[in-house]
């Protein structure tokens, strides 16, 4: 079939996710202000979207503390820099089990189960333009660890979304987690049009090869706009394939450390050089009020 490839862009930069890569590179951002700081520099650097996690300022260790969202919020929309925020709704769904032949009681350490109210907490406060909805349960690369998000929580974080009037980024990892995206939003938990995030080779959802890729795009509805990303050295292959798949695309140290073989990237740095394969491809950036126009978004003013 012929390329239908998008020529208005966002880049969505990931700033530092929650994985354990807080001593793996020096660039991973810690504090609230270092957080706000790499999102403000990524933004002048050409990302239309900020996608933010908060860490422990000291250890670095991912946080679900609401005054450290409030802190980055609040950093970034004080700052001069106009940028589209969307904070993370998907921690609170950790299961780690115990051994094979005694997986209950449940590892006290990793394990962290919250209620729908709790995890949605912080978006209570900062009231983001675009949270995350990690759209499914999947086994996610460690041994007895699993990303919990059962139907009954996601429609419960989803109408919480819907009311609150921040969109939520349906996070698809394998194909389920769309047909169950599409049923939230038959059912009119999420509003049509949805906001579609394609998460690719991230162990044991959909694997990264192109034609599973374009299995989850030819999933997404006509209608619903869409990024996708990859990990590592497959992060800016993706933004490619993303572009000329009809998509948006998402880089980062979320998702990536390296800007080359053995050079760290900062996240400004992996939104350059992502821009620049965008419009090699002879498309265009879109810029956060492009966004908030194309996506139905209410721009937030600092309190």
């Amino acid at each position: 079939m012929p390329l239908a490839a998008n020529r208005h862009v966002f880049i969505t930069a990931a700033i530092t996710g929650s994985g354990s890569t807080q001593d793996r590179s020096p660039h991973v951002p810690r504090s609230p202000k270092q957080i706000a700081e790499s999102a403000i520099d990524a933004a002048k650097a050409g990302a239309a979207i900020v996608h933010c996690h908060v860490r422990d300022p000291e250890t670095g260790v991912p946080s679900r503390k609401v005054e450290l969202y409030r802190e980055v919020t609040e950093l970034i929309r004080s700052s001069g820099t106009d940028v589209v925020l969307n904070l993370t709704a998907g921690m609170g769904g950790d299961m780690v089990f115990g051994s094979t032949e005694q997986p209950l009681p449940l590892n006290s350490e990793g394990t962290d189960m919250a209620g729908a109210t709790e995890r949605m907490a912080h978006v209570v406060e900062c009231l983001p333009e675009i949270c995350t909805l990690d759209c499914g349960t999947m086994n996610f690369a460690e041994a007895d660890y699993v990303m919990t998000n059962t139907p009954g929580m996601l429609r419960a974080m989803g109408g919480m979304m819907t009311e609150l009037g921040v969109k939520p980024e349906i996070e698809a990892f394998d194909t389920g987690h769309l047909w169950f995206a599409k049923q939230l939003v038959s059912e009119g938990v999420l509003a049509s049009q949805a906001l579609v995030q394609l998460c690719m080779g991230v162990p044991w959802g959909a694997p990264n090869d192109l034609n599973t890729f374009m299995a989850m795009v030819n999933n997404v509805p006509a209608d619903w706009a869409w990024s996708a990303f990859s990990l590592g050295r497959d992060q800016m292959p993706y933004v490619a394939a993303s572009v000329l798949a009809g998509g948006n695309v998402r880089v980062g140290l979320e998702d990536n450390l390296m800007l080359e073989k053995g050079v760290f990237a900062t996240n400004a740095q992996l939104v350059e050089k992502a821009a620049r394969i965008v419009m090699d491809l002879g498309s265009s950036l879109m810029g956060p009020e492009d966004v908030r126009s194309k996506l139905g978004l209410t721009k937030r003013m600092p309190k």
